[in-house]
């Protein structure tokens, strides 16, 4: 089984010395780095370069620069995705966002994580979970999402939170970790 493989299957794999995984990454840093370094006139380059970065997008998306992530082909988008300034996405696993998805300024997305031995850490070794992100989500500024974790459909995730867990749909979540506040409710 290659490290590609075993990433793709949630196994422990080393992304740090595989050749291909490392020439995936530097492949579509390059992209990225070309994507930030466009003029903001430059809508159809911009629109052009985007789609050729992630793997599965709707028609209308914008991404304002600056934008990274790792390999691009893991990330799906549906229709209306809008992400503020300084999105991170480490797309070992498959990250999706549903429609409508309104993204705040520097938010990151890690589907990577490490193994909490020191020697398997060394070795290079990490593992990677999908994450998920629903229709009409709204992530507020500075928010993080950790491997595994899905958000609901109709969720509010406020500035800064760090969110661990799944949060269910229609709900107002916020902090370190992310937990419930409220439910949205027709009078919102």
């Amino acid at each position: 089984m290659t490290e590609k493989e075993k990433c793709a299957a949630g196994l422990l794999y080393n992304a740090n010395y595989d050749e291909e995984l490392i020439q995936e990454r530097i492949a579509c840093k390059d992209l990225c780095l070309e994507y930030n370094s466009l003029k903001n006139f430059d809508t159809e380059r911009r629109n052009t370069l985007i789609k050729k970065i992630i793997g599965n997008t709707g028609e209308n998306l914008c991404i304002e620069p600056n934008f990274w992530c790792d390999y691009g082909y893991n990330i799906e988008v549906g229709e209306n995705f809008y992400a503020n300034h300084n999105l991170v996405i480490l797309d070992c696993a498959k990250v999706k966002f549903g429609e409508n998805a309104f993204i705040g300024p520097n938010c990151s997305f890690y589907t990577a994580g490490h193994p909490l031995d020191a020697k398997q850490r060394n070795e290079g070794l990490e593992y990677a979970h999908p994450i998920t992100i629903g229709d009409n989500v709204w992530l507020g500024g500075n928010v993080v999402v950790l491997p595994g974790v899905t958000i609901g459909n109709n969720t509010v995730i406020g500035a800064g939170s760090v969110v661990t867990k799944d949060i269910p749909e229609n709900v107002v979540a916020v902090g370190n970790p992310c937990r419930v506040v409220k439910s949205i409710t027709e009078t919102d």
